[in-house]
């Protein structure tokens, strides 16, 4: 499987976050990061939040989700950023958000399935978490916020796919507020595809039926 694209989706939530971001008057991380989210039609959504960061991108997020039926799960360190992140989406209208909170360690194992995650890069553990991350057999599109950040001047997509699970399929950095840095990934356990971008080839066996003539086709 793979992601699919659906520009009308995207338009939607991409309205849709301009209304409800308003008040917050910032840059326009919240309307992209939405807007790329329910294009590509995210099913399980997954941020990581802590308290005095701002909840503009999480509203967006909040819309995409509404448009494709989706999960939205936020991340936490602990109870106090839990309520604050509550309160404030709860303020601008949304629903009440899911929110789980722990170390990522703990998080990330109970969640499976993640195609569209967005994390802040000014969080130490930001890369531990997206190593952590365990994507959806369609593969992911992994974001980092505020790219411009001092904790992620050495930071390498290669280092989160360096374990064999996931391919990197491309990736781009976008001078967006205080920058994106966003990849997308292919899982690859059930595909069989090394890290290295070398897939495992098939021979094929076919039988010309007027010649009778066998042939094979690596596939």
């Amino acid at each position: 499987m793979k992601l699919v694209w659906s520009p009308e989706t995207a338009s939607k939530a991409y309205i849709d976050t301009v209304k409800s971001c308003q008040l917050y008057h910032e840059s326009g991380v919240a309307e992209l990061v939405s807007a790329m989210a329910a294009g590509w039609n995210a099913r399980f959504i997954v941020e990581t939040w802590s308290l005095g960061g701002a909840t503009a991108t999480s509203v967006g997020l909040a819309v995409a989700s509404s448009h494709t039926n989706g999960r939205h799960v936020c991340m936490v360190p602990d109870e106090r950023s839990s309520l604050a992140y509550v309160e404030a989406l709860e303020e601008a209208g949304m629903s009440r958000p899911e929110v789980i909170v722990g170390e990522p360690e703990e998080v990330m194992d109970r969640l499976n399935g993640i195609d569209f995650m967005v994390v802040d890069s000014q969080r130490k553990d930001f890369s531990r978490v997206l190593r952590l991350a365990k994507t959806s057999n369609r593969g992911a599109v992994l974001v980092c916020k505020n790219a411009n950040s001092k904790s992620a001047s050495s930071f390498k997509w290669r280092s989160v796919v360096d374990d064999g699970s996931r391919r990197l399929v491309r990736s781009v950095f976008l001078p967006v507020g205080k920058g994106l840095d966003i990849a997308h990934v292919a899982t690859t356990s059930s595909g069989g595809i090394s890290s290295s971008g070398k897939g495992k080839r098939r021979w094929i066996k076919h039988v010309d039926r007027q010649s009778g003539e066998e042939y094979v086709i690596r596939k």
